[in-house]
């Protein structure tokens, strides 16, 4: 997704375009702004798919409209569902219509973990086979779980053997009718929400039981079990590691999306490097996102940190000290948070995230590598980083096709003069303009 101008001057791209590599701007002082952020992914693909297996439709208001979250609409398009873009009070929503699924067409996952996890449980409902494929690294991001708790239901997977995209997934004999299935899901939560979304439409129940080693970003898990009882679904989590869904309904929703509070991370951490404050509005008091737990690590950083009516408000005087972080919970998190700990004035250890080597990237490796490039000192470790503050220098920085990689070079920019970040257009898979959005605060907009 690489972007350029169409400029013949290059330090004047035409509208819309951007310079590849970017450069990154530097703060020229502490900030006061007010970003408000697009809507969560996550809830908004997790909302996407209970409103396509719904009885009803399903309105969605403040959607995030991003790569992501349009290739889930495409997905369920594909797969025989209606979802309507209006305008309602003046914003941005999306109705969903679910349709009886059809199957015999192509998926597109691009690099979206959400579509490429959350949807061949559904195809195994649809009345005929279903390709699914992406993006190059799309077919290296492990699926093999997956593949063999639905072969476990009965579903039929064509997979030649990889474990991996492409694939083909095509409804049992009798449709899918569920039971208990076991599953190691250490390599991604999204194996096991993926499982509990369909788990309602199977006329014997879904239960799925998590055996392997610790489950990461288990907040994650919790989302979806939270949106299926808000669609009246009733899900038993008593069991540690264990997920009971009951066939039955699946009512429609009426929602409004919450901001996505990942994406919020750079901007908030922003206002910890610069100085100053930045607010994020409509902040929920209460989530599952685990993006939150970003209150406590800036606290712990050095900045202040709180939370009223207004939204959340960071503010922070420019010095950051490092800590030692079991971020098991909340990996995306880690590409943010080491940008951090690279201008702090102490170490910082990050633990429990071996399962990002398996995101868009080898997070852990890419985060090290590039790091290093700009002097850097980062160390990788079996299950996380060790990052040493060392005086940082001009570079261009890899993004890998990862969004997450981009914003935290972005994070270091501020700071650093001459950081160039390359394809910087890959933020789109979760925010629409993250380069407006970050000079937009700079600026000190309201934006």
């Amino acid at each position: 997704m690489s972007s350029s101008t169409a400029s013949s001057d290059p330090s004047h791209p035409a509208p819309g375009a951007l310079l590849d590599p970017w450069p990154a701007p530097v703060a020229d002082g502490p900030l006061a702004a007010t970003v408000t952020v697009p809507g969560s992914k996550s809830l908004t693909n997790r909302y996407l798919v209970v409103g396509a297996l719904a009885e009803t439709d399903s309105l969605l208001r403040a959607p995030l409209d991003s790569r992501d979250t349009r290739l889930m609409v495409g997905a369920l398009r594909e797969l025989g569902t209606v979802v309507d873009e209006i305008v309602l009070d003046d914003e941005p929503a999306w109705v969903v219509r679910p349709q009886p699924l059809r199957g015999g067409g192509r998926v597109d996952c691009g690099l979206a973990g959400t579509v490429m996890r959350f949807l061949p449980p559904v195809a195994a409902l649809a009345d005929s086979p279903v390709l699914f494929d992406g993006d190059a690294r799309a077919r290296e991001r492990p699926m093999a779980a997956l593949i063999g708790a639905l072969r476990d239901l009965g579903a039929e997977v064509a997979d030649e053997g990889r474990g991996l995209l492409p694939f083909t997934v095509a409804a049992p004999p009798g449709g899918l009718r569920g039971g208990t299935v076991r599953i190691d899901a250490s390599g991604s939560s999204q194996f096991v929400s993926a499982l509990l979304l369909v788990g309602a439409r199977c006329p014997e129940g879904l239960t799925v039981v998590h055996d392997g080693p610790p489950l990461p970003s288990e907040p994650h898990v919790q989302m979806t079990v939270e949106v299926l009882r808000d669609c009246g679904v009733v899900v038993d989590d008593t069991v540690p590691g264990t997920w009971s869904v009951e066939p039955g309904e699946i009512r429609s929703l009426d929602v409004t999306v919450e901001p996505d509070l990942s994406n919020a991370g750079p901007f908030l951490a922003a206002a910890a490097v610069c100085g100053g404050s930045v607010t994020v509005p409509h902040w929920p008091q209460s989530t599952t996102q685990a993006g939150d737990l970003l209150r406590d690590v800036l606290d712990r950083m050095g900045a202040e940190v709180s939370l009223d009516r207004e939204g959340l408000t960071v503010t922070g005087t420019g010095e950051l000290y490092g800590l030692d972080l079991d971020l098991h919970e909340a990996g995306e998190l880690a590409p943010v948070i080491t940008a951090l700990a690279a201008l702090a004035e102490s170490p910082t250890r990050l633990r429990g995230i071996a399962h990002l080597r398996g995101h868009e990237t080898d997070r852990l490796a890419a985060l090290s590598t590039e790091l290093n490039r700009l002097g850097g000192k980062v160390k990788e470790k079996k299950d996380g980083l060790l990052i040493t503050p060392a005086p940082l220098h001009a570079g261009t920085v890899e993004t890998y096709h990862d969004h997450r990689m981009a914003t935290a070079a972005a994070v270091l920019g501020l700071r650093v003069p001459g950081i160039r970040i390359r394809d910087v257009a890959t933020t789109r898979k979760t925010l629409a303009d993250f380069p407006g959005l970050w000079t937009g605060m700079l600026r000190g907009a309201q934006r």
